[in-house]
């Protein structure tokens, strides 16, 4: 076997993984990031790549605050595909109005920067909307996007060319990981062997091939996302990031801070959609083509195999319904069509420290994208 020693081996090299890794290496220590697919697979590619604080609540809206200046540091160095084209969220009835009226009261109150647009004020700047469906928007101009395949591997490429202290290896199994004698050892499916001070797992539910009793009493959970991609549309196109009245109705920062969050009657036509976890986005990807999305369906962490690996085409089509009725999107424009699996936890991350050296941190869900950069500061300095 090849011994070589860390100081620090970060497990999965996702998003939060990278971000682990990042933080490591600006305090200058030794990294080795493992990853056990050709490059990483898994939600980090299978999302719109959205990063919008703005939906955050609590400490989470701080790390996504803090990961819009990470992100926008490292794009002036090298091009990581994050765009500086904003967030806007589209009011459709009175209910959602006053809902948003009040996350900008919340967002003035913190100095958080956003704009209340008129129905005629966004109208002229996404003409593609449809008149009906519009009422109001409220505007969240220094938010960004990414190419989410891209951009996790470009990110790899400028921690290899920046930190000479910084190794990656993809196509790298981790089947061992024990302490001992103030060392862990880490094994590899092809019998390689490591040695680091520290360990950090961000694997999402693939951290169950180490440790399969913890994983099944972690209480994590996996969520199963449908997404779709259209072809090329110049004709539709979008300024920024698009999220539409059943966002407004979903996102964690209107229920945290909205007073009327809870009041507000579910309207007939989205009950079902609702019932199946529905609320559309659109991202427009830099060749055109517009992301459209996304369901949620639930299972325990180790009854993911129940979720299936098909799509659902009745899912597929109330989607594709309620973004017609948002602009002119049909079934003759979709290109492809997705599954993401994202693990989630209740606590909204999970936390577990297995020893004093080996920690776990996954289950971040649908927030990696936005707060891994900086929730990973945090955490790794907890660790350290």
């Amino acid at each position: 076997m090849n011994n070589r020693k860390y100081d620090l081996v970060v497990v999965g090299a996702g998003v939060l993984g990278t971000f682990h890794a990042y933080h490591a290496l600006l305090k200058g220590l030794s990294v080795l990031h493992v990853e056990k697919d050709n490059y990483p697979q898994g939600s980090t590619v299978r999302n719109f790549g959205q990063i919008v604080p703005s939906g955050m609540a609590d400490e989470w809206f701080e790390y996504g605050v803090r990961g819009l200046g990470i992100y926008q540091s490292i794009q002036q160095e090298m091009d990581i595909s994050i765009r500086n084209n904003g967030s806007i969220y589209i009011a459709s009835d009175t209910d959602e109005v006053q809902v948003i009226h009040e996350l900008s009261a919340h967002y003035q109150r913190l100095g958080y920067a956003q704009e209340l647009w008129s129905k005629q004020q966004t109208l002229e700047a996404y003409p593609m909307l449809k008149i009906d469906y519009v009422q109001e928007a409220i505007v969240f101009r220094q938010e960004l996007s990414a190419e989410p395949d891209l951009m996790i591997r470009k990110l790899h490429d400028y921690l290899q060319t920046k930190f000479p202290k910084y190794r990656l290896r993809y196509n790298t199994a981790i089947v061992g990981c024990e302490e001992s004698e103030n060392t862990v050892y880490l094994r590899t499916s092809q019998q390689e062997r490591f040695e680091a001070e520290k360990v950090v797992i961000c694997n999402g539910y693939e951290f169950k091939l180490l440790f399969r009793k913890l994983f099944d009493d972690s209480g994590l959970k996996v969520s199963k996302l449908q997404m779709m991609r259209t072809k090329p549309l110049p004709q539709l196109r979008m300024p920024g990031n698009i999220l539409t009245g059943l966002t407004v109705r979903r996102y964690e920062s209107f229920e945290a801070y909205c007073p009327s969050f809870h009041n507000i009657p579910v309207p007939a036509h989205y009950e079902e959609l609702q019932k199946w976890g529905i609320h559309i986005l659109f991202k427009q990807a830099v060749d055109g083509s517009i992301i459209i999305g996304d369901s949620h369906e639930y299972a325990l962490g180790s009854q993911i195999d129940d979720l299936g690996f098909s799509i659902n085409s009745y899912i597929n089509q109330l989607m594709l319904d309620e973004a017609n009725r948002i602009m002119p999107i049909d079934a003759s424009m979709i290109e492809s069509t997705w599954a993401g699996y994202y693990a989630q936890h209740d606590k909204h991350i999970l936390e577990v420290d297995v020893s004093d050296r080996i920690h776990v941190r996954t289950g971040i869900g649908g927030k990696g994208m936005t707060a891994s950069a900086g929730y990973a500061e945090k955490s790794l300095n907890g660790i350290l």
